[in-house]
């Protein structure tokens, strides 16, 4: 069973940065982070895979970064020009080696305008 720690996350205004946060326990192949907003479905943030490809979507290409550290099996995100409607709960996710997907109990992220 794989266990998400995150940290990170809180209240910023617009255009500052935060960061966050987490490490996951046992093998896994894939770690990033997904967001909810308010009565919508988690949306993807950015990944990065065991090889080291990473994924973002495209409303944070250029403002947010991923990176992750194999040997402490720990992802950042670093976010940067942060928006108003950045303004999230941000869930850490990993991906096992049997492909079972697994989630952190999520952090919330408030920007003000």
């Amino acid at each position: 069973q794989v266990q998400l720690e995150e940290s990170g996350g809180g209240w910023v205004q617009a255009g500052g940065s935060l960061r966050l946060s987490c490490t996951a326990s046992g093998n896994i192949f894939d770690l990033g982070w997904y967001r909810q907003f308010p009565g919508k479905q988690r949306e993807l943030v950015a990944t990065s895979s065991l090889g080291g490809t990473t994924n973002y979507a495209d409303s944070v290409k250029g403002r947010f970064s991923i990176s992750r550290d194999l040997v402490k099996n720990t992802v950042l995100l670093q976010m940067n020009d942060l928006k108003f409607e950045d303004t999230a709960v941000y869930y850490c996710y990993a991906r096992g080696i049997f492909q079972q997907d697994y989630w952190g109990k999520g952090t919330l992220v408030t920007v003000s305008q």
